[in-house]
């Protein structure tokens, strides 16, 4: 019989959850196929310490799912100042949600949903009222179900980064 959702803990990460952020925003990016199996070890071992960083001072927040004591899924929300917009004239922060994975073993069970529903509520109870994220195209329904629309952002990468 499948775990029940009861059996999933959510959690607030901490410091000493850099190295699970990492294993698993590296992870995220092998299972998409953006990088091999030697680069995504390269991004974790390059990401534990950047996480430790952004967590200490408070511009990465994250989320754990533990189940039978063992992290399975996570996610996370880059906290940035912001300026005035078109429809938002105001100056304060806002939201990038990043980093949101569930172990394979642990998948089609809601756990992206709750984690999803967790962070949203912490932003409208922290006054981030614009919250942006980066889509797989797995990830896309469920982001469309909570009212995400998709944007034309473009991306550039500058030689040397």
């Amino acid at each position: 019989m499948p775990d029940s959702n009861e059996d999933y803990v959510i959690r607030s990460a901490g410091v000493g959850d850099a190295q699970v952020i990492a294993r698993q925003r590296a992870s995220m990016f092998r299972d998409m196929g953006s990088v091999s199996p030697e680069e995504s070890e390269l991004l974790r071992k390059a990401s534990e310490p950047w996480f430790s960083d952004l967590l200490t001072d408070g511009d990465y927040l994250a989320w754990l799912v533990e189940h039978g004591g063992a992290v399975v899924a996570g996610g996370g929300i880059f906290v940035q100042k912001a300026g005035p917009a078109p429809g938002r004239y105001r100056t304060g922060r806002l939201g990038h949600i990043a980093n949101v994975y569930t172990e394979p073993a642990h998948r089609r069970r809601g756990l992206a949903r709750r984690l999803m529903e967790t962070m949203l509520n912490w932003c409208a109870s922290n006054g981030i009222d614009h919250v942006t994220l980066g889509a797989s195209d797995e990830g896309k329904p469920l982001y469309e179900s909570l009212g995400f629309k998709p944007t034309s952002n473009m991306t550039l990468t500058l030689s040397g980064s």
